[in-house]
């Protein structure tokens, strides 16, 4: 099994969890990883008992190719939110599904009351990957007439009313993952939520957390480059000091991983028995979590870049087209933590308690 197609770990050593993917090889197209994606078993979702499988999953696709464990990661998403709201099959036949709750400057997107649970949505909503590919999608919308009040709803992208705005998409990196806006023109949607629903359930935290598990398996990738290069020039002490270096910032972000996959999973068992937490309690300890996760592996992947551009230098950027789009894709990836920002919202939250060491 080459380099890229090894399983990715959490817990080294442990056995291998049941491969949702057959034991075949790993997908190379994102039409290939969404029709895998679409089989995989309900057990495979955050806080069921199996989160850890369900990262190193993730992390595994991300490391044989982050294109399609960004296609993959927002399907099992909007999969398990369904499946956390009690409506797992809004809309018959859909098999493949996108989350678009993002929101711009300009006018939002709104969504009008049609009867029973039926609603018309009208407006663009912006950042919506692979719209022209997936069939539906969990949808965030403003409640017409009411600025105030949001509701998640189910739409068909196929419909007729929702059309994909030919937009540019000038990205190098996750190019086969076009992230452009929708204009929605009377298209009919189903609810799944009402209110702050979406962001106060615990699940939007473990979603999170499954975005860093790709960026962490893209990581992985890019260090087995360096790995080879290491080990076919031992006696390079430089090379072996930068996979010294590589070696201390995965294990540190792998660690954080494994810790977080057996909290969501206890906080998930707790739920199902009964005896969570109170809602804001709740809501406090998975913001914390996954702000201190999602900081500590992003910034690993920031320093793994780094580490591996000074420790190959030009060669495999220029010459390697696998190591290349590694690259460009995981810069773009990782660009979902927002830097500084996410810190100041980080110590913002811990400036509100005692201190938490």
């Amino acid at each position: 099994m080459s380099d890229g197609a090894r399983p990715v770990r959490l817990a080294p050593g442990a056995s291998a969890p049941p491969d949702p993917l057959g034991g075949g090889p790993l997908p190379g197209t994102v039409p290939d990883a969404l029709r895998a994606a679409a089989a995989w078993p309900d057990a495979l979702r955050p806080g069921a008992g199996s989160t850890a499988a369900l990262w190193e999953h993730l992390a595994t696709l991300a490391a044989h190719d982050l294109g399609v464990a960004r296609a993959v990661e927002p399907h099992l998403d909007a999969r398990a939110i369904l499946d956390q709201s009690g409506t797992p099959d809004p809309l018959a036949g859909a098999a493949t599904w996108g989350v678009y709750a993002a929101e711009g400057p300009g006018p939002a997107l709104t969504a009008t009351p049609a009867g029973d649970d039926g609603w018309v949505l009208d407006g663009t909503k912006p950042w919506c990957s692979l719209a022209g590919q997936l069939d539906a999608a969990l949808v965030t919308a403003r409640v017409t007439g009411d600025e105030d009040r949001r509701v998640l709803v189910a739409v068909d992208l196929r419909a007729p009313e929702v059309q994909p705005v030919d937009a540019p998409w000038s990205a190098r990196g996750l190019a086969e993952i076009p992230s452009t806006p929708v204009r929605f023109d009377g298209a009919r949607a189903t609810l799944v939520a009402e209110g702050s629903w979406y962001l106060d359930r615990p699940g939007f935290w473990w979603g999170a957390l499954g975005v860093a598990a790709c960026w962490y398996g893209g990581a992985v990738g890019i260090a087995r480059r360096v790995h080879a290069q290491a080990a076919a020039r031992p006696d390079d002490r430089l090379l072996a000091m930068h996979l010294g270096a590589l070696d201390e910032r995965l294990s540190a972000a792998r660690a954080a991983l494994a810790d977080a996959a057996a909290r969501v999973d206890a906080s998930g068992a707790a739920t199902r028995a009964g005896l969570d937490p109170e809602p804001e309690e709740d809501r406090e300890a998975g913001r914390l979590l996954a702000k201190r996760v999602r900081a500590t592996v992003a910034r690993t992947c920031e320093d793994a870049l780094r580490i591996a551009g000074h420790a190959l230098g030009p060669g495999p950027l220029t010459q390697e087209p696998e190591h290349a789009k590694r690259v460009a894709d995981l810069e773009v990836y990782v660009r979902q933590q927002h830097a500084e920002r996410d810190d100041a919202s980080l110590g913002a939250l811990l400036a509100a308690g005692p201190a938490p060491w």
